[in-house]
């Protein structure tokens, strides 16, 4: 990680609150869950005068968390001035589709694609057999079924891919934690993850630090009054995924992103979208 100052990553359950991302994202970086977890080192790197930037682990299904960050470095004494800084989330709901489609990419076209992510509240587990229909209707692959690390679980994910017909699974992760391939599955399965490689964490991690250090710097803004409204739209009386609408994610997506978001077979394909539920 270059520049000066601390980087912390704050993580929720799509980052299984840290463990999923220990090891991945380099030496200078701290990875914490929200709350106290954070609070602590943030205030400690303020009392030894030192600059943080907090980057908020979401790919897009988990606005609460950017919303949570918020409240906990509001409530840190002396984190005004730049001392603390909000950079944007890792990823939108864009974003996660993108990389889902790049990653559906190297999986064999014959395969069903089984997308796996730990569950969240009913809107966010929504979003992502959203982002299965898309995946679907803009890939190549016939079948892609959702599954959570609930209900559905894994394990039944691949036999209902089966009793529809598949010969073998591909488990795609669409979180930052690795898909378990389940135990005596009936038909063969894969692991097609990760979802992001080490050398792209790394990458779009250091591309969010900038851009918050930027936006300070010619704007003055730390990011954390925008992050308190990030889950505020997020909930029955709304209709746009989360991240759309708001002012973070497509300024500045990875280019793995942007480059697989609108995909070749997409212009004039209309081949339907098979339910995932």
């Amino acid at each position: 990680m270059t520049g000066h100052g601390a980087v912390i990553a704050v993580c929720g359950h799509e980052a299984a609150h840290g463990r999923a991302l220990r090891g991945r994202l380099g030496p200078g970086v701290s990875i914490v869950a929200n709350g106290r977890a954070l609070f602590r080192p943030v205030a400690a790197h303020l009392r030894a005068a030192e600059p943080v930037v907090v980057v908020p682990m979401t790919l897009g299904r988990e606005p609460g968390l950017v919303a949570d960050t918020a409240r906990t470095l509001r409530a840190v004494p002396g984190a005004g001035d730049g001392a603390v800084l909000l950079a944007e989330p890792f990823g939108t709901a864009q974003h996660l589709v993108a990389w889902l489609r790049a990653a559906a990419g190297r999986a064999p076209a014959d395969a069903a694609l089984l997308l796996t992510a730990p569950s969240g509240d009913p809107f966010e587990d929504a979003e992502l057999y959203r982002a299965a229909a898309l995946v679907r209707r803009y890939g190549r692959h016939d079948l892609v079924e959702v599954a959570f690390a609930g209900d559905p679980d894994p394990a039944e994910g691949v036999r209902r891919c089966a009793r529809l017909g598949a010969e073998r699974v591909a488990l795609l992760p669409a979180s930052f934690a690795e898909a378990e391939v389940p135990c005596a599955p009936p038909v063969a399965v894969r692991s097609a993850g990760p979802l992001v490689p080490d050398p792209a964490l790394r990458r779009v991690l250091d591309e969010r630090v900038s851009d918050a250090r930027r936006r300070w710097a010619e704007h003055g803004d730390d990011g954390i009054a925008a992050g308190l409204t990030a889950a505020d739209h997020h909930g029955h009386a709304h209709t746009h995924p989360p991240g759309e609408g708001h002012d973070h994610g497509h300024r500045h997506g990875p280019a793995t992103a942007h480059r697989h978001h609108h995909h070749p077979s997409a212009a004039g394909a209309d081949r339907g979208i098979r339910s995932t539920a």
